[in-house]
């Protein structure tokens, strides 16, 4: 197989593209540093691109190893015959591959070895050559051994349709087309094992679905469902038809003799060798499938969480919400030094509000806070109205923003947060993490396991080397999108930075400290274990202001310096400019951009990004990002009215919404058939954890507290309240079929504390029929805002219905656990 035209193929690019990405991986490059440094070779391949181009030429390799392997073993058997060959060389999956080294791969002693060790051989190649003349049991007769403990004809019978059974299971072409048939045409059913169980799976009590048609989401639930023995799963192939297949292919004859023995063995080949086999592929590949979309979630969620803009220059208050033991109180300067830390008892069962209030307005004052960042745990929604009441009661001018604290506690009882903060106890560390949050993101959440921020669907349930893998190529590519500055960045910030290690992050610090700060990147080659290499990977992306030389607080790389110099000097310009604020208007003074470039030796996109940096020196990308909104007063469930349009943030994007924030404590759902007047597949492809988006109010449930919401302003309800008419949306014509707003929708994800009825087969017609009807457009919800603490109560809060209407949709929101 060539590699890298396969790689094209799939990608979509260049062959030349692939074989440089190739190369400047195997050279030990790391992704940002090709993304960023190297694009003349790549063709400016980005760095989700070439993470996708890393991850399959790690899988083409091994399948070509695994090629050879098998190769090798069969020829050692003296069994690899040139067509053999062939088919091996052009596999292009390990299934495939698996399945032609399925008839010589050692097996455990089988039944059809045990016939063949009897001397049964012969009888089986007789039945299969469908010209006998004699009944079957005559012929079997013949082949009676009691040494070899074949003392019936019936065994001996047996024993030969063990050996044609397995040989049929072996051939690899009959297994692939029957996989394919599966695929096509089966059905993923599952039954309660106790249908009279109270359970959040209660949706998938009757549940039947083509396999090419079930969402991954549901795949993830119907899996936890069976890992809880809450479920039985099975996979409905098209038998009839496969043991037609089988026939049509092994029964060539009318043989009145054969036929029906070779129809009996046809059968326990399929339902014994065959299908359990195919189910147990198809189920994983399934769930591979499905663990595959749920992290590219978790990572589009988790970079879209982590280049969140920071709040630059104020003083910060944190404020980690709680009942019992009280909220914990950080103030943090702009700096992100911390200057003082409290705890107040302003909610039950203390209830001591008037010293808490008066302990706040003196924290204001003193330290001059001008924002409040309150976690979104437990408390937050009184620890909320308290910060309202407050801020009407002082002169200060004081906003606030709820900030999601997923993984705080993590952090405050980690070992790296008691080397940072060792004289506090593990509130006052998460109440200074939650002001940081705001101040830079980034920053701090690069200490925090990413499988902890709380922004995905299923994460205890999927593969954790693949989910950990994507999460950290996610971090790493953000924090070198943004870059850090090399005399304030924490070892946590720098372990991410491209080239650089956990051991050699902690060098930089200990050098910082000892040496004082850097002012020059060229100082890094200095530090233990930071060699040429490695300085070379990672000097692009670490920033020194006031340094040496003004492009060391740029992202343009040393070895570029002289060209940039040069640029300078060609259009008049001084270093100097640099530092004072850059050059904005430069890149209009290069008439001819492609001759520049040659004459300073570079490439062209190497000298567009170069100018691009000259313009405005060290710019953060993350400032193209929506603002948070700050806030002053609070909404509550009883202020909200259908019709409303809100503002509000995107808090979580799940496969059948979004959850958005807009200041009412209860996040409220945008199911995906209202987020876009286009129909779109996935709710990723409008909205991103972050966004600020116009949102109006669809339906509220005042006892239950939820609320159902629309980004399709004035297309789902009108100013009123009222529900818009279906004739009067103008939809597309399949809008609501593939959303599932007119019926049972795509059915629901497992695992959140609701019940809820989802997607059923018309054929499965029975008895069970008024429960379906129960339990019709009711799914299973969770929320999107993190209320609680991190663990797997974060995934049981990811489930949410799907194709419900207004009411409906309410109603599937009824269990949450905040």
């Amino acid at each position: 197989m060539d590699i890298a035209l396969e790689l094209t193929e799939e990608l979509g690019v260049k062959k030349s593209q692939v074989e440089a990405a190739v190369r400047l991986i195997d050279e030990g490059n790391t992704i940002p540093f090709i993304a960023r440094y190297r694009k003349e070779a790549t063709g400016g391949l980005n760095d989700e691109v070439l993470r996708n181009l890393g991850e399959r030429l790690v899988y083409l390799r091994n399948l070509e190893d695994k090629k050879s392997s098998v190769l090798a073993a069969i020829e050692e058997q003296g069994k690899l015959t040139g067509e053999l060959r062939a088919k091996i060389e052009e596999a292009r999956t390990l299934v495939v591959v698996e399945d032609l080294y399925r008839p010589y791969r050692p097996k455990r002693r089988t039944r059809a070895m045990i016939a063949r060790e009897k001397g049964l051989t012969g009888l089986a190649e007789t039945i299969l050559a469908q010209n006998l003349t004699r009944e079957a049991l005559e012929e079997a007769a013949g082949y009676l051994d009691p040494q070899k403990d074949v003392t019936s004809a019936e065994e001996a019978l047996a024993g030969a349709g063990d050996i044609i059974a397995e040989q049929i299971a072996d051939d690899a072409d009959l297994r692939m087309t029957i996989r394919q048939m599966t695929r096509d045409r089966g059905r993923i059913v599952s039954t309660a094992r106790d249908e009279t169980a109270r359970s959040v799976y209660e949706t998938y009590y009757d549940f039947d679905e083509p396999i090419r048609e079930v969402p991954g989401h549901r795949v993830l639930a119907i899996n936890r469902g069976e890992k809880e023995k809450i479920l039985t799963v099975k996979i409905h192939a098209p038998e009839e038809d496969i043991l037609r297949l089988i026939a049509d292919r092994y029964i060539n004859a009318e043989n009145a003799y054969t036929t029906p023995v070779l129809t009996a063995v046809i059968a326990d080949a399929y339902q014994r060798l065959i299908a359990p086999a195919i189910e147990r592929e198809i189920r994983s590949a399934l769930t591979e499938t499905a663990e595959d979309g749920a992290i590219r979630v978790f990572g589009k969620n988790l970079q879209q969480l982590l280049m969140q803009p920071p709040i630059a220059g104020q003083t910060v208050l944190g404020w980690d919400p709680a009942f019992r033991t009280g909220c914990k109180l950080a103030v943090v300067d702009p700096t992100g030094k911390v200057l003082d830390t409290k705890v107040i008892f302003p909610t039950a069962p203390q209830n001591k509000l008037a010293e808490s209030k008066k302990i706040l307005a003196a924290m204001i004052k003193k330290y001059g806070v001008s924002l409040i960042s309150l976690g979104n745990g437990t408390a937050s929604r009184e620890s909320e109205q308290i910060i309202v009441d407050l801020l009407a009661e002082i002169p200060e001018r004081v906003s606030y923003v709820i900030t999601n604290e997923a993984g705080a506690s993590v952090y405050s009882a980690s070992k790296l947060a008691s080397e940072e903060f060792p004289a506090f106890d593990v509130g006052q560390r998460s109440a200074a993490s939650i002001a940081r949050r705001v101040q830079d993101p980034l920053a701090e959440l690069v200490k925090i396991d990413p499988k902890s921020i709380g922004v995905g669907q299923y994460q205890h349930d999927m593969n954790q080397k693949k989910l950990s893998e994507t999460l950290g190529g996610v971090v790493e590519d953000s924090v070198n999108r943004v870059g850090v500055d090399l005399n304030t960045a924490s070892a946590s910030l720098l372990s991410y930075i491209s080239g650089i290690s956990a051991p050699v992050a902690k060098n930089i610090v200990a050098y910082r400290d000892e040496k004082g700060s850097f002012t020059s990147r060229r100082q890094l080659l200095k530090v233990p274990k930071l060699g040429p290499k490695a300085f070379e990977q990672c000097a692009g992306f670490l920033r020194i202001r006031d340094g040496q030389n003004p492009l060391d607080a740029t992202s343009v790389h040393p070895e570029s310096y002289q060209a940039a110099e040069e640029l300078l000097a060609r259009l008049g310009h001084r270093p100097e400019e640099i530092s004072q604020g850059g050059i904005a208007r430069i890149a209009e003074e290069v008439s001819d951009i492609q001759k520049m470039a040659t004459e300073l030796h570079l490439g062209q996109m190497t000298l567009e990004d170069i100018l691009t940096e000259l313009a405005k020196p060290g710019r953060d990308p993350r400032q193209d990002m929506p603002q948070p909104i700050l806030r002053r007063d609070v909404l509550s469930m009883e202020d909200l009215k259908p019709g409303m349009v809100l503002k509000g943030t995107v808090r979580n994007v799940v496969d059948f919404g979004a959850f958005v924030d807009i200041g009412v404590h209860q996040d409220g759902l945008v199911h995906i058939s209202r987020i876009s007047d286009r129909f779109i597949k996935h709710p990723l492809e409008a909205v991103s954890v972050g966004d600020i988006v116009d949102v109006q109010v669809v339906a509220v449930d005042l006892d239950k507290q939820r609320v159902a919401l629309s980004m399709r302003i004035g297309r789902d309800v009108d100013a009123q309240g009222n529900p818009v008419e279906m004739s009067a949306r103008r939809d597309h014509p399949d809008r609501d079929k593939k959303s599932g707003r007119g019926g049972l929708g795509h059915g629901a994800s497992a695992g959140s504390n609701v019940r809820g009825g989802g997607a059923v087969s018309d054929r499965r017609k029975s008895g069970k029929d008024q429960r379906k009807q129960d339990t019709k457009g009711r799914e299973h919800a969770g929320s999107g805002r993190n209320r609680g603490r991190e663990g797997q109560r974060q995934d049981r809060r990811q489930h949410i219905s799907e194709g419900l209407g207004n009411s409906d949709m309410l109603k599937a929101l009824a269990k949450i656990k905040l």
